[in-house]
C-alpha cells in the first residue's frame, strides 16, 4: 500500500511539472509574438497609466502595457499564481503613476473576491525596430 502511494505521488509530481513546462513554453511564445518587431530600450520605474492600454497578461509573471507603438513590459516581483489569461487585473495606483512595487490583485470571471496581492517590477520599454 505504501509503495502504491509513493508511485501515485510521483505521478502527480511528474504531471504537475509537465503542465508547468507547457505553460512556460506558451508564455515564451506569446511574449515573443507580442514583442515581435520591437527592440528593448530604457528601463523605468514608472509609467503614466493615462496613456497606456492593457495590461496584456503573459504567463504568471509578465504584464504588457501599450502606449501607441511602444510596449512597456513589467515583470512581476515574486510568484503570482493567480495571474493568468482571462482574469481582470486590479491595480492600486498611488501618486498618479504605475510604478515598481505597486500592488495589484486579480479577479477571475464569475468571482467576487480578488486574489492575494502581487507586485510590479521595473518597466522595460520596447520600441518598433527601425
Amino acid at each position: 500500500m505504501r509503495r502504491l502511494s509513493y508511485v501515485l505521488g510521483l505521478a502527480v509530481i511528474a504531471a504537475t511539472a509537465a503542465a508547468a513546462a507547457t505553460h512556460d513554453k506558451h508564455a515564451e511564445r506569446d511574449l515573443a509574438k507580442a514583442l515581435a518587431g520591437h527592440v528593448p530600450g530604457k528601463t523605468s520605474e514608472c509609467i503614466d497609466p493615462k496613456f497606456a492600454s492593457g495590461p496584456q497578461i503573459i504567463g504568471h509573471d509578465t504584464l504588457l502595457y501599450r502606449q501607441g507603438s511602444t510596449i512597456w513590459k513589467a515583470n512581476v516581483i515574486g510568484p503570482c499564481p493567480s495571474l493568468e489569461e482571462g482574469v481582470t487585473v486590479i491595480t492600486d495606483i498611488y501618486g498618479g503613476q504605475l510604478c515598481r512595487n505597486d500592488k495589484f490583485r486579480t479577479l477571475a470571471p464569475g468571482e467576487s473576491i480578488p486574489s492575494a496581492y502581487c507586485r510590479l517590477g521595473n518597466f522595460t520599454e520596447y520600441k518598433p525596430a527601425k
